[in-house]
């Protein structure tokens, strides 16, 4: 399949992206998890909510423990966001760790991934942050991307979404440098 090219440009998030980012974590939420995680859950998540998740994070000082990157379209419009950082759980093999990535669904198979996904590893590498890994649930077709970009599964657990218990895949990079040319 040929991936069709979107003119783009990926920056820093800043605070006046807060609504674009909750729009997009909200719409993205929606669009990837249905018939995955329960419709009830889906419909009460809110861009309401969003924006206050979204403000708490992009309130801290941006470091490598937490940074986010936005994609805009060719009208300024954010249609998609990465957020990285160090990783959470104190995992001895992976230092890095990429919290969040998402995409409209109308701007996937486009590179704006891979392309969010280098952003990432390139700010992890430039604090000598070498190794990353991903959490994703086992039924997001978006474990083929990460397959296709190297990423090997490492761990695996369940958690609990609107009621049902759901398996969660870490994929795992020990050289990142390669993901920061995508």
């Amino acid at each position: 399949m040929l991936e069709k090219q979107t003119a783009m440009m990926i920056r820093e998030a800043t605070h006046d992206d807060v609504a674009a980012i909750a729009r997009v974590h909200v719409d993205s939420w929606r669009s990837t998890y249905q018939g995955i995680i329960p419709d009830e859950y889906l419909a009460k998540q809110s861009y309401e909510k969003r924006k206050c998740s979204w403000n708490q994070i992009l309130n801290g000082v941006p470091n490598n423990s937490n940074f986010t990157y936005v994609a805009e379209n060719e009208s300024g419009e954010v249609i998609g966001f990465a957020n990285g950082g160090l990783e959470r759980t104190k995992n001895p093999n992976f230092q890095g760790e990429l919290n969040a990535i998402y995409i409209l669904e109308k701007y996937q198979r486009q590179g704006i991934g891979r392309k969010l996904l280098g952003v990432v590893a390139h700010r992890l590498i430039e604090s000598d942050v070498n190794s990353m890994l991903v959490w994703v649930l086992a039924k997001n077709p978006a474990c083929q991307f990460y397959e296709a970009l190297g990423g090997a599964k490492v761990k695996e657990q369940k958690i609990e979404r609107g009621g049902a218990t759901l398996i969660e895949v870490a994929y795992g990079w020990t050289d990142t440098v390669k993901l920061r040319n995508n």
